[in-house]
């Protein structure tokens, strides 16, 4: 295991090297200069050159690279170009309504995409698991913002229930905390809901068409015991397999769903960033959420050992 474990930490240091290369001269080959949009559409050639010469954007490519790779090491992320601020503090800012909404939406998801698939493999061919494929079907199939946009109209704007945008601090109270997130949190859920729940009832009927399965049915065992002491235990690596998958993913649910519900979080700063060419923050958060993209499947890998014991790395 431990072994594992270190080749696969020198794996990711190659990957995250191949990673910051691409995203550097990813940022630098997009339309647009930085230093003309700073210092506006009347400025002049020379004003611009200046602008340019101070943010280090005349110097080689090479040596742009080297000397925000030896920032980044030193845990300096930049500054913004238009806040002023250091990113890393921008970042730490606006993460605890990215956090928030990513935790929620997993926990709804799990649980709720287990569970219908789950009901679904048990009663196969049932109206439950015929139903489950076509929520399925439309709830990965619909964008998220098309969701949102629904939600936010029947449930905010016809009905009243629920507020339409906007996110509360924790601090300031759990109950408006959590209103605030239930519409964004099922617009960004729902298409992972599908998503676990299909995965999760084929992989439960197929561990429930064994020879074994039958023999425990016929050796008097509860549904209970057949289901979650042996099927769901068996059929528990794929289904970790996609929650892993689904995790990672969200990451870039979550800029579209901060978009629409306009949610202060990373989302909305890297959309900023974007539109305003801020390569500080853009580099910063594509690096930093491909670690943790990284870190998720490696955590997901180790995972599988106390799921099933046969595994050995």
């Amino acid at each position: 295991m431990a072994a594992y474990v270190l080749r696969r930490l020198v794996s990711t240091i190659a990957v995250m090297a191949m990673v910051g290369i691409f995203v550097f001269l990813l940022l630098r080959m997009a339309p647009g200069d930085p230093a003309a949009i700073i210092a506006g559409k009347s400025a002049t050639a020379e004003v611009v050159g200046r602008i340019r010469e101070q943010m280090g954007l005349n110097d080689p490519l090479l040596t742009q690279f080297w000397r925000w790779v030896r920032n980044m090491l030193e845990g300096d992320f930049g500054t913004s170009i238009f806040a002023g601020r250091p990113v890393l503090e921008l970042i730490l800012q606006r993460l605890e309504p990215t956090l928030s909404l990513s935790i929620l939406t997993m926990i709804l998801s799990v649980t709720v995409g287990v569970s219908f698939g789950i009901l679904a493999a048990w009663r196969t061919g049932g109206l439950f698991d015929r139903l489950l494929t076509i929520f399925s079907a439309v709830g990965y199939s619909v964008p998220i913002f098309v969701i949102g946009f629904f939600l936010i109209y029947f449930f905010a704007i016809v009905t009243h229930w629920l507020p339409v945008q906007g996110y509360v601090p924790i601090h300031t109270g759990l109950g408006p905390w959590f209103v605030h997130l239930i519409l964004p949190t099922v617009a960004l859920g729902l298409g992972y809901i599908a998503f676990i729940a299909r995965v999760t009832r084929a992989s439960m009927v197929e561990v429930l068409s064994e020879d074994y399965m039958r023999t425990a049915a016929a050796k008097g065992a509860s549904s209970y015991a057949m289901l979650f002491h042996h099927a769901l235990k068996n059929a528990g690596v794929p289904i970790l397999t996609v929650i892993g998958i689904s995790f990672a993913y969200m990451i870039g649910g979550v800029v579209l769903t901060e978009t629409v519900f306009n949610i202060p979080g990373i989302g909305r700063l890297v959309v900023d960033a974007i539109n305003n060419r801020d390569y500080a923050i853009i580099q910063s958060v594509l690096i930093l959420t491909s670690g943790l993209y990284v870190l998720i499947n490696l955590t997901v890998d180790l995972a599988y050992t106390f799921i099933d014991p046969r595994i050995r790395y």
